[in-house]
């Protein structure tokens, strides 16, 4: 059991596997998930090498800062969060107006509204049982974690995650960002990061009109996947790598 640092020590918000998470006992845990009441995450670390494995070993969590997912609107948590990130800054020693519209073309400053939700054509939990395996591979150090919580988007608040925190320390928010992302496009949250975050999906966007709006989303989410991401940084270029992308991450510098 993981103590929270936050409080008189008595918050234990998660447990945390001792040794590296395999795929297997992933799937045994999920498959378990609605009988036990406990939601399963793969926890990476913000240093490999750092035997606190922050911030889960570490107790950097604060799930009683936290609001619930239940209080907040997704629609207009991501038109603020974008009309926050597409405002123009005359100080800013960055980037010029003209250029960072650019980045938010064809919108600009105009919110576009939500992507419309996808049939889910492929089985969700399949999908994530299959992503948690590539996870795995790639990052060999990652822990599980145990959650009590009825979904991945919801165990996001309840641990008392973080990472968004530069942004707001409110992870409600995302989490119903996310959680309503499990719905229109059959995601599932899978792992979880320092300031990282990694859903399997189901229904990923298929043309080009539905990745722009998809990334207009992500865009206001999680703004630093763009600002921080692959060259070009534009949401045009954005959008044509997550086109039929079974798997979206994001992190917040």
């Amino acid at each position: 059991m993981i103590t929270s640092d936050e409080g008189d020590g008595d918050v234990q918000p998660l447990w945390l596997r001792d040794g590296p998470a395999t795929g297997e006992l992933w799937t045994r845990v999920y498959a378990a998930r609605t009988r036990a009441g406990l939601w399963p995450l793969l926890l990476d670390s913000l240093d490999p090498s750092d035997v606190r494995f922050r911030p889960w070993g570490s107790g950097e969590i604060f799930p009683e800062q936290m609001s619930s997912p239940a209080s907040h609107d997704p629609a207009r948590l991501l038109a603020q969060w974008w009309a926050t990130h597409t405002a123009v800054d005359e100080d800013d020693d960055i980037l010029d107006a003209d250029r960072r519209l650019a980045v938010t073309a064809p919108f600009g400053q105009t919110w576009p509204g939500l992507a419309s939700s996808r049939e889910t054509t492929t089985n969700p939990d399949q999908l994530a049982a299959e992503f948690v395996q590539a996870f795995l591979a790639d990052r060999p150090q990652t822990r599980l974690g145990l959650v009590a919580a009825a979904s991945g988007a919801e165990a996001l608040t309840a641990a008392g995650w973080a990472g968004p925190g530069n942004y707001d320390n409110d992870t409600a928010k995302f989490s119903a960002v996310a959680r309503d992302r499990e719905h229109r496009f059959g995601a599932r949250v899978v792992a979880v990061g320092f300031a990282t975050l990694h859903l399997s999906v189901a229904s990923p966007p298929a043309d080009e009109r539905e990745a722009l709006l998809v990334a207009a989303e992500h865009f206001a989410f999680c703004p630093d996947t763009i600002w921080q991401g692959s060259r070009p940084y534009t949401l045009a270029a954005y959008a044509e790598r997550i086109t039929g992308a079974h798997h979206w991450d994001f992190g917040w510098d």
